[in-house]
């Protein structure tokens, strides 16, 4: 369990990982507000005592800065477009800048400790706790960043403490350490449970767009790839024929695998090019874009008829060789964001078409438009 625990913390899949790093990327309001006031703490440092190396510091903390703020600002405009490969890069860009204006933060700590600058060290010691507060309430969810960063804004001050001959400084160093292996567990236990809860997230939304049995999408998603799509559409209804008899001859645990086998089998027919739906029981919806007019038509012909074939031919559940049958309506539409009353009357018509197969004596299949004249509507899908 620790284990698979520790591989979910270290390698989150590409979609959750997508959503960390965009979570990471909202922090443009707490970043200005940080960078302004270390900006801010470093000049007035330098101009007060006049000090070379502070205002080195300073202008490295600006630049930091700067070139932090850009980035957040670009995200906005490259980083939803981004691939898999550019969010990780995204992701190193946050990293590496948070660590860069870390360092920076550490220097100027460094700085007021070696001159024995007591104000300047408060005052340099308050603004690196409070980019770490910050830091860490942000970029937990991305451990690295925070084990980083942390470390090389600690580094420093602590390095300086130790040059201190002064016993507390020693001792504020050492608990300046522990405090960043505090700061390691609890973002590693942050992280992992902010992946747990994203994954949970995720799982929950699949349920409820996938069928449990065959694992393929259920109606809800079909209708929301409806009325989200776009251009021309085939839709081909589907209802298994024969399949009742062998469900009630041989039991619902060989009705449930002869399903599954079915929905392999769709799944094969749309060579990912699609949508194969189960909609309940044994009625099953194509769906696939297609051009308009008669090579629209021509393309959903050949869908429905390669599926009607395909599921008629023989099937072995376990050492019980089984034949049924299929039967199929068809309909090509025009998918440009249905509305609900809309996509349901285009269910509608291509069911009763599926329904007319039927009754025509199945195996066959039916366009949704055959009673306006279509001589395409009536043909046997098997011998």
């Amino acid at each position: 369990m620790q284990s698979a625990v520790r591989s979910s913390f270290r390698h989150p899949s590409p979609q959750i990982r997508r959503e960390l790093v965009e979570l990471l990327y909202t922090s443009l309001p707490q970043v200005a507000a940080i960078s302004l006031t270390s900006v801010i703490g470093g000049v007035a440092l330098a101009w007060m005592s006049g000090d070379l190396v502070y205002w080195i510091v300073s202008f490295f903390i600006f630049i930091t800065a700067a070139s932090r703020i850009v980035s957040l600002r670009l995200y906005r405009l490259r980083g939803p477009q981004a691939s898999d490969a550019g969010v990780i890069r995204w992701e190193r860009v946050y990293g590496i800048g948070a660590a860069a204006f870390g360092a920076s933060l550490g220097m100027l700590s460094f700085r007021a400790l070696q001159l024995g600058d007591a104000p300047g060290a408060w005052l340099a010691f308050g603004l690196a706790m409070s980019f770490c507060v910050g830091m860490v309430s942000r970029a937990a969810i991305r451990p690295w960043i925070v084990l980083l960063t942390a470390a090389l804004l600690f580094g420093p001050i602590v390095t300086a403490a130790f040059m201190r001959p002064e016993a507390a400084y020693s001792i504020g160093a050492t608990m300046l350490f522990l405090f960043w292996l505090t700061l390691r567990e609890a973002s590693r236990h942050l992280s992992t449970a902010f992946i747990e809860r994203l994954e949970a997230k995720h799982a929950l939304a699949q349920q409820a767009n996938q069928d449990f049995l065959t694992g393929l999408p259920n109606r809800s998603a079909f209708v929301s790839a409806l009325q989200n799509g776009s251009g021309h559409v085939a839709i081909v209804a589907i209802d298994l024929d024969g399949f009742k008899p062998v469900n009630d001859r041989h039991g619902h645990h060989v009705g449930d695998e002869l399903l599954r086998q079915v929905a392999a089998r769709l799944g094969k027919c749309m060579n990912d090019s699609g949508m194969a739906c189960r909609f309940g029981g044994d009625e099953f919806m194509l769906l696939k874009s297609v051009q308009g007019g008669d090579v629209g038509r021509d393309a959903a012909l050949s869908l429905a008829r390669e599926a009607v074939a395909t599921l008629s031919m023989p099937y072995v559940v376990g050492d019980i060789p089984i034949r049924i049958g299929a039967s199929a309506g068809i309909l090509v539409t025009a998918a440009m964001d249905h509305p609900e009353a809309t996509t349901s009357d285009l269910l509608q018509q291509v069911d009763r078409a599926l329904y007319a197969a039927k009754r025509a004596g199945g195996g066959r299949w039916k366009w949704s438009d055959e009673q306006t004249g279509s001589n395409k509507g009536n043909h046997r899908g098997v011998g």
